[in-house]
């Protein structure tokens, strides 16, 4: 497993000299952090070191951090907590991963590798996102390129005299809808020529595949439609209109309520306000997703390091999975508060990526 990780901007030359001493401190603030949220003080510092130091020493190192940015008090007299500069040179230069639990990986092969009949790769993708989410307990995110698969059955489901359903039914198991406008004065029975129409043409082809040839029967065919069969069969067509050209992305999140959980202050409900209003800037969370496609392994976004996170002060983890062309496909991962316990969470969200890619090249 490998972990994109960034230069450090404009880091403190002091960085490099830290001795195991400050390190030991800077680690055990680093670690109370991630585990309760809560500052810790040099009177605690001093109880967790393996050596004996007082607390006054204590202090002394911990004003030495905080001068190299690393840490800071939240208030007078307080403890002191990562800054989100210390955290991200504690996830670049301090962060130990370990192997995943085997229990963790047994419920990712489990849920991910579960089969069905009518089991679609959104299917698959959208059960990553939860089993993240729930392993996580923070948000569980996907995106991937949209799936342009093999027609199986098109009909049109009248609603109004001027409009009807469009229903497309993929050979994976997948459905989808769209409301078609129909010309005034057509007969019901237009509606099945239509739909007769068209399946002759497109079963076992992708739209990318159907579409040019259906227009061309079209302009060839005006023998076998009247002209109201025909304009049906235009609307059809075009509402799907780039659906396969374009390869738009979709995004799955799950698993935002874990987010609402173990809230500390007013503040951090804002906080969690804030990121719930960035995931349905859904454009905004799959660029930023985009950005881990190019990464060789996991890659790690902390707080306003990305506009997304500027306000909620949130972090990503996130890794891309390939196709049985090992072409990248997608990414997945897990979005939470900046606590989230990296050292468990990388591992995860890397082991996932790689059953959902050997899923793909599978099918």
């Amino acid at each position: 497993m490998s972990i994109e990780r960034p230069i450090l901007p404009e880091a403190p030359v002091g960085l490099a000299q830290l001795d195991e001493r400050s390190r030991d401190i800077f680690r055990r603030i680093v670690d109370s952090y991630l585990t309760t949220g809560e500052p810790l003080g040099s009177r605690n510092v001093s109880r967790l070191l393996s050596v004996s130091l007082s607390p006054a020493s204590v202090r002394n190192v911990m004003a030495d951090l905080e001068a190299l940015g690393l840490i800071y008090a939240p208030h007078t007299s307080a403890g002191r907590l990562p800054t989100q500069f210390g955290l991200r040179f504690f996830v670049d230069a301090m962060l130990e991963i370990g192997d995943l639990r085997p229990e963790d990986r047994s419920a990712i092969e489990r849920q991910v590798r579960a089969t069905s009949a009518s089991r679609t790769v959104e299917d698959v993708l959208t059960d990553a996102s939860a089993l993240l989410s729930g392993l996580s307990r923070g948000a569980g995110v996907v995106v991937a390129t949209k799936q342009d698969p093999a027609i199986k059955h098109m009909e049109f489901v009248p609603l109004e005299p001027q409009r009807a359903l469009a229903v497309l039914v993929g050979e994976d198991g997948s459905v989808e809808n769209r409301i078609v406008p129909l010309p005034q004065g057509l007969p019901a029975s237009a509606l099945t020529e239509a739909a007769n129409f068209l399946n002759a043409r497109m079963r076992g082809r992708t739209l990318g595949e159907a579409r040019s040839a259906v227009e061309e029967a079209v302009a060839s065919a005006k023998q076998e439609l009247d002209e109201l069969s025909a304009d049906v069969v235009a609307a059809g067509l075009a509402s799907w209109a780039g659906a396969s050209a374009d390869h738009p992305r979709q995004l799955i999140v799950r698993g935002q309520a874990n987010l609402l959980e173990d809230l500390k202050a007013l503040e951090d409900l804002e906080r969690i306000r804030l990121l719930l209003d960035d995931l349905e800037a859904k454009q905004d969370v799959i660029e930023l997703l985009g950005r881990a496609e190019t990464a060789d392994g996991v890659r790690i976004f902390i707080g306003s390091e990305n506009k997304l996170f500027s306000l909620s002060g949130s972090s990503m983890i996130a890794a891309p999975f390939r196709d049985g062309d090992q072409k990248i496909v997608g990414v997945l991962g897990v979005i939470g508060p900046t606590r989230l316990n990296y050292a468990r969470i990388v591992p995860m969200v890397d082991y996932t990526a790689k059953v959902v890619g050997r899923l793909l090249k599978q099918g």
